[in-house]
């Protein structure tokens, strides 16, 4: 949590970005995992009210009026039976006042807030829990498949400004976060060697994020079939001359992290990985070179396809020009994902409120119509300040080589007999979450997960000694 000071100037940012009416933010609530007492853990707040209200008891709701200059935090305190279990826990005064707001009242209250703002502008957010659903639909009586449609967009617009730009504070968060994540992705390095499990090296992995953080920004996704986006661990063994994926991060006090690191089982790439792993290398650093305030990262991505094609002529995989291939969408055979998203409180920042806000302005909008430019979920000019990803792969999927095949789609630019010989390959990714700083960018962490060629076989083959 900030001093209070950070809310209070915050609260009266979005105040002045909102313009008028009520705004309503909601708390999320506990979880239940498979039955009422027994919740997932730790309680995870939703991001937005903790932006403006920094608190992570569940039950509680923002409420600010702009139109009377009022600031309210609503919950109900716990009660003795309650704290038996848990333990003493603040009264919602005292919360209150930790984020400078003086006001509170218990939930109950809210329906009256709302019944007395009708006919005024409620502000709410795009809802994702259903509990929250049907909370805002007993409220302001809007079913649950019209919340998203009736959210407020100038709620919205305010939201994503404001948490868009990383100020030091959070910089400093996130630095955190991916050190935690250096430390998750090292172990996985010490731990991966033929024979292991993948679910035995992802549980060390969580383990870490538990160890010293909030645990884990999203599911750990470790695993031999890197061609696939999001492979859960499972009880596979770890096999000689296959090379394996980790996507993981961090949540250090809110703020996230997200790095993956591709690497051989044995501790060494074949001559055939190694060839397009240094592809994945180059477009990963020409990141570096490329984004800067004022650049579109839309035009970032298409840079790395463009390279990414160049090099994947050279061994013979496409063919063709490069500019028409690109136009195409033939690169997305391999990379069928953005170059990245914004990185913040969430792993995919504010991506709840909308990809079309978060990732896009008036100058960029996704082609939702092309296969991987659909899934491009940051395109917007950068400006000092955005935190964001940095995550080119390249993946060999045998069913979407299949159906592209039969249905000879972009085959003037892919050499479809090669590519057969490439279906037991998995998939290679890079990522690094990056600054974007006055005249450039650069990673953030204070310590590089290794990930150069030589470096990374240098590390494991240290370690596979013992």
């Amino acid at each position: 949590m900030f001093n209070k000071e950070t809310y209070t100037k915050r609260r009266a940012e979005l105040k002045k970005l909102v313009g008028n009416g009520v705004i309503i933010l909601f708390g999320n609530n506990e979880a239940p995992a498979n039955y009422p007492a027994n919740t997932f853990a730790p309680m995870v707040q939703d991001s937005s009210f903790l932006y403006y209200f920094g608190q992570h008891r569940d039950g509680l709701v923002g409420v600010i009026d702009i139109d009377n200059d009022v600031e309210m935090l609503l919950g109900d305190d716990i009660d003795v039976e309650d704290i038996v279990w848990m333990g003493y826990t603040p009264s919602v005064a005292d919360l209150a006042a930790e984020v400078g707001v003086t006001k509170t009242a218990p939930m109950a209250e809210l329906k009256v807030i709302c019944d007395k703002a009708k006919g005024r502008a409620i502000h709410f957010l795009p809802p994702y829990r259903h509990d929250i659903m049907i909370q805002i639909m007993d409220l302001l009586g809007i079913h649950p498949s019209q919340q998203k449609e009736k959210a407020s967009l100038a709620l919205i617009q305010a939201v994503v400004k404001m948490r868009s730009t990383k100020t030091p504070q959070e910089i400093e968060l996130i630095e955190k976060a991916c050190d935690v994540g250096y430390a998750m992705h090292t172990t996985a390095q010490l731990l991966i060697r033929p024979g292991v499990t993948e679910r035995f090296v992802a549980g060390q992995v969580d383990g870490v994020a538990r160890s010293l953080s909030l645990g884990n920004a999203f599911p750990t996704i470790f695993s031999q079939h890197g061609e696939i986006m999001h492979g859960s661990p499972s009880d596979a063994l770890l096999e000689a001359g296959r090379i394996v994926i980790c996507d993981a991060g961090s949540n250090y006090q809110d703020y996230s992290s997200d790095h993956t690191r591709t690497m051989p089982v044995t501790g060494k790439f074949t001559q055939r990985q190694l060839e397009i792993y240094s592809i994945v290398e180059a477009c990963h650093d020409y990141v570096l070179e490329v984004a800067k305030p004022g650049v579109k990262y839309m035009d970032v991505h298409f840079a790395v396809c463009r390279l990414m094609t160049e090099r994947l002529k050279d061994l013979g995989l496409m063919k063709g020009d490069t500019d028409e291939a690109v136009a195409a969408g033939a690169h997305a055979m391999f990379l069928p994902h953005g170059l990245g998203h914004m990185m913040g409180m969430d792993v995919h920042d504010m991506e709840g409120l909308g990809q079309i806000y978060v990732g896009y302005d008036e100058e960029t909008r996704p082609n939702l119509e092309q296969f991987g430019t659909n899934c491009l979920r940051m395109g917007r000019k950068l400006e000092e300040g955005f935190v964001l990803t940095d995550e080119p792969g390249i993946y060999f999927i045998p069913a979407l080589i299949d159906d592209w095949k039969a249905s000879g789609h972009c085959k003037e630019f892919l050499n479809f007999d090669k590519l057969e010989t490439y279906k037991d390959f998995g998939g290679v990714r890079i990522e690094d979450d990056i600054l974007i700083t006055k005249d450039g960018c650069r990673f953030l962490g204070s310590k590089r997960i290794p990930y150069h060629p030589e470096e990374l076989e240098a590390f494991m083959a240290d370690n596979m000694k013992d």
